[in-house]
């Protein structure tokens, strides 16, 4: 199908050849003829970089009436860059339709600026949840009479805890529109608001529910977790031509990485939370025009970061959920070119490795890390590639070459190679020189050195303990959120993690042992939104194992059982929601 087949109007037509676009992606075909002739809802289920924008952008710019003065049209996103990419696609999209307008609307940005282009006028609002349902609650925004909601990225929303703010929304929006949902995963709470937001809605889905990316490789490589750093470090050496986001877990551990990985002299630098919105911009700007060779970043942060030619995604921490992975490896290998997906992981994790392999139906290969001699052999030749290609047609130099033979009188050929050669080179040769084996040789659960992945001897192997907290989805946490708490209130980022189960009301997750007491003291009786934790070890009943599911039986070892209950206690109050201590932005924020 060509887009002249699809029914889009002459302007858009105009438009989209001028960008390049020849024919429609899968998700475009699917939707835009339905769309163009259809009121029905829509839930649509296709990958990152699959031209979500564009399939629904295209059809409502198409639709919309330049006649009408009110706002027709409103998409919600996930994140402030989200909505300035969606933004300044659909200006591409309409930029031959006269006096059409799309206004952007997201937190951490002067809000009178944008209160005074709403009031100027627009056809299409994009913007994030807590920025729209703040100004629809002022009277600001007016979405009385829109004829389109879209929710893109609608499953992301969600987990960065904008249910409330989506609830209020679409509360407020006419009953007579049509919904479109466009999301990459369909998890419980897509579910709900399908049912309770939509009417009759056709489903479409572009390829495997939750699959990676065909045209990505996924490697991965396994380290002592000490070693990690150091093998981002031989991954970037010996992919000279690297152009990659390295995802970290939190902000911290994204800051800690690129301070460390720009004072070792890489071309790059960090996208994290703590960022000012200038700031933000400036080093997206540097990343997009490739002044900057590789991103260091959390999942949030990274958000509507559109950039089509990444060579690789490097996950330094591997993602607690498996969509997340996901997610992140479908940032490379877009438009038809193909990428690579890295993983560092230790031994332990090993079996989510697996849980990723069974949800993304694609298998991981494991690579050895590249030793000093083979990196040292990989930059030589890219330099001499370099050298080979470099533009000499100018004749600049031509003055200065009697002067430079000169100098070189009586050395021969191979000589003023090697020269140069070692004056670009000795440093590294004697960084790498005798470099250790980085990669754990595994053989039945243990490494080359007769050790776990803790470097642990024999009978020393690491043990788990199983906590208990009385939180859970209903107070909003999820398992990176846990994990925060873990790192703030332990003040420590190395403790070993092992499964999470997040119910309804509690969950129960694995520790190293050696920090048990030390966590349960830094936890216990704290204050968060005003909801008093209790923590602590789970003992099985009569020798029963205990159970994880809501409504089993175990007992808490110092409480007197069940979850939860009992009379709150005293503690400290803190400000923020449970998912404050991962790389998440608080709620009601964007």
């Amino acid at each position: 199908m060509t887009f002249e087949e699809t029914g889009l109007k002459p302007e858009i037509l105009k438009a989209i050849a001028e960008m390049g676009f020849e024919n429609p992606t899968p998700i475009q075909e699917v939707t835009i003829q339905h769309l163009i002739n259809s009121t029905q809802d829509l839930v649509a289920l296709a990958q990152t970089g699959t031209g979500k924008t564009a399939a629904f952008g295209l059809p409502v710019i198409n639709n919309i009436s330049m006649q009408i003065k009110e706002v027709q049209s409103l998409i919600l996103c996930p994140t402030r860059e989200l909505c300035l990419q969606i933004t300044r696609d659909l200006d591409k999209f309409s930029a031959y339709i006269p006096g059409f307008k799309t206004i952007p609307v997201y937190g951490g940005a002067d809000i009178t600026k944008q209160i005074r282009e709403l009031k100027s006028g627009g056809q299409i609002v994009v913007g994030t949840p807590g920025r729209v349902h703040d100004l629809i609650r002022r009277k600001l925004l007016n979405i009385s009479a829109i004829r389109w909601m879209i929710l893109d990225e609608a499953d992301e929303m969600l987990t960065m805890g904008f249910k409330e703010e989506l609830d209020a929304i679409l509360a407020t929006t006419p009953a007579e529109k049509q919904t479109l949902l466009f999301s990459a995963t369909m998890p419980l709470g897509i579910s709900e608001i399908k049912s309770k937001y939509l009417n009759n809605a056709l489903e479409m889905s572009v390829g495997k529910r939750n699959a990676g990316a065909e045209n990505v490789e996924h490697h991965y490589y396994m380290v002592h977790a000490k070693d990690k750093y150091a093998t981002l470090k031989r991954i970037a050496d010996n992919y000279p031509d690297c152009y990659a986001i390295v995802f970290c877990r939190t902000r911290m551990e994204t800051r800690d990485v690129a301070e460390q990985f720009m004072a070792d002299g890489y071309n790059a630098d960090a996208l994290h939370g703590d960022l000012s919105q200038a700031q933000r911009d400036q080093v997206m700007a540097r990343f997009r025009s490739k002044q900057l060779q590789m991103l260091i970043a959390t999942d949030v942060a990274a958000r509507g970061l559109d950039v089509t030619e990444l060579s690789h995604v490097i996950n330094y921490s591997m993602p607690d959920d498996p969509e997340v992975y996901i997610h992140r490896s479908g940032r490379t290998g877009r438009a038809g070119k193909s990428g690579i997906s890295v993983t560092i992981i230790n031994m332990k994790e090993t079996g989510r490795l697996k849980q990723i392999e069974k949800l993304s139906r694609k298998k991981f290969e494991r690579k050895m890390v590249p030793g000093g001699e083979e990196i040292v052999e990989k930059q030589l030749f890219h330099l001499i590639e370099r050298v080979k290609n470099v533009d000499i047609s100018s004749g600049q130099v031509e003055k200065y070459i009697p002067q430079i033979l000169e100098q070189f009188e009586g050395m021969s050929h191979s000589d003023i190679v090697k020269h140069f050669v070692s004056l670009e080179f000795n440093e590294l040769l004697d960084y790498y020189k005798n470099a250790r084996d980085l990669n754990i040789r595994v053989e039945a659960g243990r490494d080359s050195m007769g050790r776990n992945d803790r470097g642990d001897r024999g009978s020393e192997r690491m043990s788990f303990t199983k906590l208990f907290i009385n939180a859970g989805k209903k107070q909003n946490l999820n398992a990176s959120g846990l994990i925060g708490l873990i790192n703030e209130y332990s003040n420590r980022r190395n403790i070993e993690i092992g499964k999470i189960d997040i119910q309804r009301k509690f969950s129960f997750f694995e520790v190293d042992s050696a920090f048990e007491k030390d966590l349960v003291n830094a936890l216990n009786n704290q204050v968060i939104e005003g909801h008093v934790i209790n923590i602590g070890k789970v003992q099985s009943i009569e020798g029963q194992p205990a159970s994880s599911r809501e409504g089993g039986s175990f007992r808490r070892e110092g409480s007197g059982g069940g979850y939860g209950g009992g009379r709150p206690r005293e503690g400290r109050s803190r400000e923020g929601g449970f998912n404050d201590r991962s790389d998440r932005p608080r709620r009601r924020r964007n």
